[in-house]
């Protein structure tokens, strides 16, 4: 049987999300013993076990739910028939279960390595992000195609390069994905014309709605940093669900 702590450290190497869980306690009779763990990956993997049959299926139940949520919980489990916390057997028991989730951090990929692209690199780390620059330029970027670059639900996408048509090539890399965000900076111009040739290139109109552009808020500075800000700003709003308003002036 894997080794659920091996398991668990090859996952977050490879930024995977998943959930540890581990029998804290045991009360009576119970196929659990403290101290047993069990790891549950995305993709429903598991490895290693916390005594099997339905404890264990209701254990990896409240998994699934810790890792879709994100956050830790302590589980009680009463080894009986009916009642509050029942699982449905007759052993008479109870074990507690604390269930850690390890979720990647969120992925921004920037394409383009650029003055603002370089700003916005430093400014998301700070933020928590894991950074990925795209250039075929050397020296500044981390890989020098999309391709390599894994696009998850949780992933965001901004749009820097020097021209249009890199930018067009890039949109019709990820438009398809289920990246979460998708920025392209330039003019109101330059963005009405990329997202007409992806529409009469058969494009439909709900994959054109996810892209922002012209990126960013409108917060008004000129600057390579301060258009990092309004992109960063506007990206955690967008997955954190905020609006982008002042909250001193729009309570």
């Amino acid at each position: 049987m894997a080794d659920p702590i091996g398991v668990l450290a090859n996952a977050l190497q490879q930024e995977l999300p998943a959930v540890l869980a581990t029998v804290v306690e045991v009360t009576g009779a119970s196929p659990a013993k403290t101290g047993t763990q069990i790891v549950l990956l995305a993709d429903g993997t598991t490895a290693g076990t916390v005594g099997g049959g339905r404890l264990e299926a209701a254990i990896l139940a409240d998994a699934r739910t810790a890792l879709n949520e994100g956050a830790p919980r302590l589980r009680h489990y009463r080894l009986v028939e009916d009642g509050p916390e029942a699982i449905g057997v007759l052993c008479g028991g109870e074990v507690r279960v604390f269930l850690h989730p390890y979720r990647p951090p969120p992925r921004l990929v920037i394409a383009g390595g650029g003055n603002i692209g370089r700003a916005l690199k430093s400014m998301a780390e700070a933020a928590g992000f894991s950074v990925a620059i795209v250039d075929v330029e050397p020296g500044r970027a981390s890989v020098p195609e999309l391709e390599p670059v894994p696009f998850t639900e949780d992933t965001s996408v901004v749009l820097l390069t020097t021209d249009h048509v890199s930018d067009a090539a890039a949109l019709r890399k990820v438009i398809g994905t289920p990246v979460r965000y998708i920025g392209m900076i330039g003019s109101a111009a330059k963005c009405a014309k990329i997202l007409g040739e992806l529409r009469d290139e058969g494009c439909d109109e709900a994959a054109l709605a996810r892209v922002y552009a012209p990126v960013g808020l409108n917060l008004g500075g000129p600057t390579p940093g301060e258009i990092a800000v309004a992109i960063l700003g506007e990206i955690i709003a967008v997955r954190r669900g905020g609006t982008g308003l002042s909250r001193s002036r729009h309570q």
